[in-house]
């Protein structure tokens, strides 16, 4: 097996390796600024709504009409902010929202960008 060959993915590192933080690494600036561009926005409100989706997917469900390299770019940004999780089964890849982990970090902020704070008060 030559060094091109390994066993892992095709992106040079295994499957398990996604660039997502522990919890208790949870960094505010980053979250913000995943949360900050519209489109990334619009993924977390459909995940938010409906649940884990496959990532070939999620962009639709969101309404997105973005090329496939540019809602990687999103999943990846969320991924590795902390804001989203991905779970590998099989080929294929399912991204979820890590709510439990946010509302622990901080407190009523997924509530506040879903615009969820508003519908407990009436």
């Amino acid at each position: 097996m030559s060094v091109d060959q390994s066993p892992e993915s095709e992106a040079g590192r295994a499957p398990a390796a996604l660039d997502e933080p522990p919890s208790e690494l949870l960094d505010l600036p980053a979250v913000l600024a995943a949360l900050a561009d519209p489109g990334r926005l619009a993924i977390v409100r459909a995940l938010a709504e409906g649940g884990e989706e496959c990532c070939n997917k999620v962009g639709e469900r969101a309404g997105l009409t973005v090329g496939k390299s540019t809602l990687s770019h999103h999943l990846k940004v969320l991924r590795e902010s902390g804001v989203t999780h991905t779970r590998m089964q099989g080929t294929h890849r399912y991204v979820s929202l890590r709510s439990t982990d946010l509302d622990d970090a901080f407190p009523q902020l997924l509530d506040a960008v879903l615009g969820r704070a508003a519908d407990r008060r009436t």
